[in-house]
């Protein structure tokens, strides 16, 4: 008769057991926690088009209801905060900031190589992140000719946030301009929601101080390039005409969920979805483009999202931008079919234009890799899929 109660007494710990852990599950599924690693496969990969053709009106999906923009984000290239956007409305006017360190003659016809640059290589970096510029600078942002081609290369840079503390920060930046002439700093606080002023300074600085460029290529200090790839990519292109490709997000939708870095009220944009955009780890423009951008993102509001900001300034141009397989602004995923292989492989790398989210050492050693004496050795590349990045089920 004892062990009726001590029975009961179990059952209901067991009962109360299981509804603590249902419901932490339930508020991890909702997000209650933000998001900072690349995306999971949420989403399903449409076929992307071949090199060189023009991007397609994405199809119509009203029956499927799309994913959220956090989901199609890697790593941020900036330390992030939680979003003040009293702060952010009550100075969103405020776009014009000093040009602390410049490079006016990185563009000049006078310059010892001659003419003006056929590509040029902008990279958003941090004043703290010294090893990602040298990484870059001698791997796949060298300056110089490349199958023909006169590439020049900047880094865009804001303030370091907290930098009234430290004095040392700009005597270092001011010594690596000196030695290596590529540092753009501007006086902005260089935070992550602050991208999409360095997004307008750099385009209003290009069109001003490399007017006649004929290609830019704009992305994160952790990414890796294939130049020969992108020029093999722009040769039959004409710098005259419009052109902006990519990886090309559509039908993303805003995040809601106050836990989120990525959290936009519906006072701050209250449609359904975001315009179509390339994603900001790395895309190329033409130079016709890059000087209508920087005309028309002087005439739409500030969002405090880069990538999706240059959406809408690219919607307010009527133009659509242009999906390329070989642009992985989501890193390489691991195939389902495969687990056992390994994506770090130059095999991969060969045939890519952008992989984004690699470490310093990364991408050395991935160059080494690719431009060593004998080069990978690999089979025949597989005909790559077609079409657009679009979150649907």
């Amino acid at each position: 008769m004892r062990r009726r109660p001590r029975l009961c007494r179990d059952a209901w710990l067991t009962l109360l057991l299981s509804a603590a852990l249902g419901f932490l599950l339930y508020t991890q599924r909702d997000g209650a926690s933000p998001t900072t690693r690349a995306p999971p496969a949420r989403g399903r990969q449409l076929p992307r088009p071949t090199p060189g053709l023009q991007a397609r009106e994405p199809p119509n999906t009203a029956r499927a209801a799309p994913l959220a923009y956090e989901g199609d984000t890697p790593v941020p290239p900036t330390p992030t905060d939680p979003f003040d956007f009293g702060r952010y409305l009550r100075a969103k006017d405020q776009r014009r900031f000093p040009l602390l360190i410049n490079q006016p003659r990185k563009c000049r016809r006078d310059d010892a190589a001659g003419g003006s640059p056929d590509l040029l290589i902008a990279v958003k970096s941090v004043a703290a992140d010294f090893e990602r510029r040298e990484a870059v600078r001698q791997t796949w942002g060298a300056e110089g000719r490349l199958q023909g081609a006169l590439v020049r290369r900047v880094f865009l840079l804001g303030v370091p946030k907290g930098a009234g503390t430290r004095t040392h920060w700009r005597a270092l930046l001011e010594a690596e301009s000196r030695a290596y002439a590529d540092i753009l700093l501007w006086a902005f606080e260089d935070t992550f929601f602050n991208l999409t002023l360095k997004e307008i300074h750099f385009l209003s600085w290009a069109s001003a101080f490399c007017p006649d460029v004929h290609f830019v290529f704009k992305g994160d200090a952790d990414v890796f390039v294939h130049v020969r790839n992108l020029l093999q990519f722009l040769e039959p292109r004409d710098p005259a005409q419009d052109l902006l490709a990519g990886d090309v997000i559509v039908q993303a939708r805003p995040i809601r969920a106050r836990a989120s870095k990525y959290f936009i009220p519906q006072a701050v944009y209250g449609l359904p979805v975001y315009p179509a955009y390339a994603g900001g780890g790395g895309f190329v423009l033409s130079g016709a483009t890059l000087r209508r951008l920087a005309d028309a993102c002087s005439q739409v509001e500030l969002f405090p999202i880069d990538d999706v900001f240059l959406g809408m300034c690219l919607q307010r141009l009527r133009l659509t931008p242009e999906p390329h397989p070989a642009f992985r602004t989501f890193g390489i995923s691991q195939p389902s079919a495969a687990p056992h292989l390994r994506t770090f492989d130059p095999c991969f790398y060969r045939e890519l234009v952008v992989v984004h989210g690699l470490s310093a050492a990364d991408i050395w050693l991935m160059w080494r890799l690719l431009h060593g004496p004998q080069g990978p050795v690999c089979a025949h590349p597989q005909p790559v899929a077609t079409g657009p990045f679009q979150w649907n089920s």
